[in-house]
């Protein structure tokens, strides 16, 4: 099955002789924002006429379109450091910020009945836990009943910023993750099913008994996955909330971060969820097509203006007004009409 998705929401082809071409606006990458940057689309293209063509593809598959300027915009998941930003041309921003949740298919489990730690997901991932009754499983949920059946873990098969912040987190909460396998967009997993996109993974877990995989909330919520808590850096356990997506990224200094490079995972605060991430859109600065460019920039103008309330109902956190008008100025500053 083919979990790729496409939005099209625009007559990007129909258009009468006599009226002038709206400049398409064309971009592909992270899955992770697929709920919002689609709905934002209809929205928009109601709005205003003009629409959006997103491939829904992974992180990496955005960052190598942007990089060969076969889209106006990527965008991922995994932000590009200041250095790859100077040497591709590209100026960098956050779009909206959001979650990764575990989830899980276990007969009887309810969403948010489990709890895992960092150190046991990435025993799981490491595949030294093989099954769902192991000690460290139980320790956590004493009071949840476990079969004794072995865990089918699913991981990401494409490029992607769903694992690249899963697998930082992982690498932060487990010194044996962190030697042995890394954090990355796409790494050398020890064990598990692949599946692509987080369509994929969330169609995967769906069908399969006693699994395991991550996806962004969104997903979770959209696909009625049972997703599970988590222990934070505080120690403290926590579910996927609103709330504790916010206090996770409350931690972030956008303004003295070079090309917004912030990672959120593993925040302090009691309240914070561990895997929180903001998602972030790649565009030239000296853009070949300046028309189709500036129709880009109208729409993140308008998605941040008016897409907020939008973005809360699917669960993503909006960026705060202060980002807002500093990514403005770098529009101003850095990308060339």
């Amino acid at each position: 099955m083919n979990f790729i998705k496409t939005i099209v929401a625009a007559g990007l082809v129909a258009a009468s002789a006599t009226a002038a071409f709206a400049a398409d606006i064309t971009g592909a990458g992270a899955t992770f924002p697929f709920p919002i940057y689609s709905k934002w689309a209809d929205a928009y293209k109601k709005e205003t006429g003009n629409g959006l063509n997103y491939q829904s593809i992974g992180s990496g598959g955005g960052i190598k379109q942007i990089q060969a300027k076969t889209v106006t915009f990527g965008a991922s998941d995994a932000p590009l450091k200041a250095e790859q930003l100077e040497k591709d041309g590209l100026v960098q921003w956050p779009m909206v910020m959001g979650a990764i949740v575990p989830v899980v298919n276990i007969e009887g489990v309810k969403p948010g009945e489990l709890v895992f730690d960092g150190e046991t997901l990435a025993s799981i991932y490491l595949g030294k836990i093989t099954k769902w009754d192991d000690a460290a499983i139980k320790k956590l949920n004493p009071n949840v009943k476990l079969p004794s059946d072995a865990i089918t873990v699913v991981r990401r098969s494409d490029g992607s910023g769903t694992t690249f912040n899963f697998t930082n987190y992982l690498a932060k909460a487990s010194a044996d993750w962190k030697s042995k396998v890394g954090e990355g967009t796409a790494v050398e997993w020890p064990v598990g099913v692949g599946a692509k996109g987080n369509e994929g993974v969330s169609g995967n877990i769906s069908q399969t008994k006693n699994s395991i995989g991550y996806v962004e909330y969104a997903y979770a919520k959209q696909n009625k996955l049972t997703y599970t808590g988590l222990v934070n850096k505080a120690g403290k356990p926590v579910q996927p909330t609103v709330e504790a997506f916010q206090a996770a990224a409350s931690n972030a200094d956008w303004a003295k971060a070079p090309g917004y490079y912030v990672i959120l995972t593993d925040q302090p605060g009691d309240k914070s969820w561990p895997i929180t991430a903001a998602t972030f859109i790649l565009m030239h600065k000296d853009a070949t097509d300046k028309a189709a460019s500036q129709e880009a920039i109208k729409f993140f103008r308008w998605a941040f203006k008016s897409g907020g309330k939008a973005a809360e109902e699917l669960d993503y956190i909006p960026m705060p007004d202060p980002v807002v008008q500093l990514i403005e100025k770098t529009w101003a500053a850095e990308i060339k009409s």
